[in-house]
């Protein structure tokens, strides 16, 4: 049984923000290989790893984004402070006083303009302090174009809880290699894909979605939740009541056909599981849903709270309940 803390500590560690995923793709295939048939990375650079199944089954794709959002350089001013652009959905006032990590292992602290109104801040008024006097000294540690990731611990809280870095979306690919490693036998052949550059756009779903052609295609996200005072987002979707099956989102609406055969899966084989309506946000289902001529397109999604902040939280027993929902109904027949 995979220990869910200490491989999300490993994976969520990894330097591997979007467009920069290599690092994590082989932490990830080096846990795979003893338990999928092939193994490999395409052009894009996503990692595929195929379960064979029975002749005759269908080709089934769950996908879980190993990207992560992150900074990258853009300018270094005269007295040795780096200024910066965002991979992905950076919230500025969500990053002040974070530390960071570049890929060198150079450290830094992200800082905002003392005349900086944090009621209007802009990625443009801030900073990462490296502790550098001048140009030429920040120069010895970072350069234009390297990229910076949070630098902040996991740990445990409460009975279930784990707080850590990147559960976005690395808590999925958690969730699916759990999944792939429990599967002795499949009806499907099933292609987990750990997909590169969703945060910019759901570019390695889209490509991997292409050449794989699937007939039902899953993609395994985070999604906000609704039990935090006076969430901003009213939707009956909380911690630790289960793996949560992707009905709408701002990206698309899954095929009623893979919600439904989700449910009665996750009853028949009595996973915890709750029903997920998210107004806003997207995920790498919607690019398999248009692969092609289509797939039937559907989602499992993990509850996480403060998605995209330097320590996002997850519950164990959604982990573990998306972990089983994935085999259970990848490796089961599909009758639609």
């Amino acid at each position: 049984m995979m220990d869910i803390f200490e491989t999300i500590k490993k994976v969520a560690g990894v330097h591997s923000p979007s467009g920069f995923e290599d690092k994590v793709a082989d932490v990830l295939a080096e846990m795979a290989a003893p338990y999928a048939d092939e193994v490999y990375k395409d052009v894009m650079g996503n990692l595929i790893c195929l379960k064979k199944g029975k002749e005759g089954g269908k080709k089934v794709m769950v996908c879980a984004h190993m990207d992560s959002i992150g900074f990258i350089v853009t300018h270094i001013e005269d007295n040795g402070f780096v200024r910066f652009a965002r991979l992905g959905g950076i919230g500025p006032t969500s990053v002040i006083g974070t530390p960071v990590i570049f890929e060198n292992g150079t450290r830094g602290r992200v800082c905002k303009e003392d005349k900086a109104d944090i009621k209007e801040l802009k990625l443009s008024s801030m900073y990462i302090d490296i502790g550098a006097s001048s140009k030429e000294e920040a120069l010895k540690y970072v350069k234009i174009a390297d990229t910076a990731v949070y630098a902040t611990e996991a740990y445990r809280v409460g009975e279930n809880g784990i707080i850590s870095p990147y559960m976005d979306d690395r808590i999925c690919c958690v969730a699916e290699m759990m999944a792939l490693q429990s599967i002795k036998e499949s009806e499907n052949d099933i292609y987990f894909v750990f997909s590169v550059q969703e945060e910019v756009g759901g570019k390695g779903a889209t490509t991997s979605a292409y050449a794989i052609e699937p007939y039902v295609g899953l993609a395994i996200d985070v999604t906000r939740t609704g039990d935090v005072p006076a969430a901003a987002f009213k939707m009956d979707c909380d911690l630790g009541k289960g793996a949560a099956v992707k009905v709408i989102d701002s990206s698309l609406i899954c095929s009623p056909k893979v919600v439904d055969a989700l449910i009665k899966c996750a009853e028949a084989n009595d996973i915890t599981y709750q029903i997920e309506v998210l107004e806003a946000g997207g995920t790498d289902a919607s690019a398999i849903q248009k692969s092609r001529s289509g797939a039937y397109a559907g989602g499992i999604s993990i509850p996480t709270r403060y998605i995209h902040s330097p320590a996002e939280m997850v519950d164990e027993r959604d982990v573990k309940a998306t972990a089983a929902l994935i085999a259970a109904f990848c490796a089961g027949k599909i009758e639609f």
